[in-house]
């Protein structure tokens, strides 16, 4: 199982420079990849501007939106354009994971509605990898630049339900699961897998899953202090997430061994916050 970090865009008080900093570490250490997650409405960093920017600073590390709130970005023409962009300027690096997302203030910020939002998920899509493959759209041709991947970069998709199921069968490479215990991403996969088949796909999809931490003398009031923030609009439940925050190296051990067991691909570990030590920590955890 391949483990990621995050890059703390959405850690509040993170300044460019750390950012950058946080990059190259990352990719020193040997992460897989870098993720991010997607809010509108909380004091963050734009994803694919976050991601191009750590694309400017490393070489090898895979980029990983997970996940972006494609509902979010009406123009689906133009998500795929800068997909393409980053995914081409990155050397093929551009992993796009999408999710629907569920927080009321980032769709009434944005002039939408939750309503319907799955199907304008579909449509988006199924539009994005048209033009991926170079479809003609006007006097100049396809909307380029062409990636580097052949239909473009690696869709990962979100979701737990059986409707999330069905779309990654149809229109995605992989899926991801944005939060829960190993045993809640074993019961998905296994869901997943089932919907890969029944579609007629060969193979099977990557699966990847999110999991924060935090480390080091002050981990329990990082994590706290973030993510009850971050999380605080679900109530009680925000106090749930926080304290399933790997703050100890055993808690990342046993994160790593139960996921792999599970059938993960791909674990990316996501920060609580920025300080320059939490890059060698985790490394020095998962060891």
């Amino acid at each position: 199982m391949d483990i990621g970090i995050g890059l703390p865009n959405t850690v509040p008080a993170t300044e460019p420079a750390r950012l950058l900093d946080w990059a190259r570490q990352a990719e020193g250490a040997g992460f897989s990849t870098l993720g991010t997650i997607g809010r509108l409405v909380y004091q963050g960093y734009e994803e694919l501007i976050a991601l191009s920017a750590a694309a400017a600073v490393t070489s090898r590390i895979r980029l990983t939106t997970s996940v972006l709130l494609a509902p979010l970005h009406t123009n689906a023409a133009l998500l795929a354009k800068q997909a393409a962009s980053l995914e081409r300027i990155s050397g093929g690096r551009f992993v796009l994971g999408v999710g629907l997302g569920g927080r009321d203030d980032d769709f009434a910020a944005s002039g939408l509605s939750t309503k319907g939002r799955g199907r304008r998920f579909e449509e988006q899509l199924q539009e994005m990898k048209q033009v991926w493959a170079g479809e003609e759209r006007g006097f100049a041709g396809g909307i380029g630049p062409r990636p580097v991947r052949d239909g473009g970069p690696e869709l990962i998709l979100g979701g737990g339900t059986e409707a999330s199921f069905r779309r990654v069968a149809e229109l995605g490479d992989g899926w991801i699961m944005g939060g829960g215990s190993p045993d809640m991403f074993a019961q998905a996969a296994a869901g997943v897998d089932a919907a890969w088949r029944d579609a007629g796909r060969s193979g099977t999809p990557r699966k990847l899953s999110l999991a924060y931490f935090g480390l080091g003398p002050n981990a329990r009031a990082q994590a706290d202090g973030y993510l009850l923030d971050y999380y605080g609009f679900l109530g009680d439940v925000a106090g749930q997430i926080a304290g399933s925050a790997a703050v100890t190296p055993d808690m990342v051990k046993s994160y790593v061994a139960a996921f792999e067991a599970g059938g993960c691909d791909e674990l990316i570990f996501v920060p609580t916050g920025s300080g320059p030590e939490q890059v060698e920590l985790l490394a020095e955890a998962i060891a």
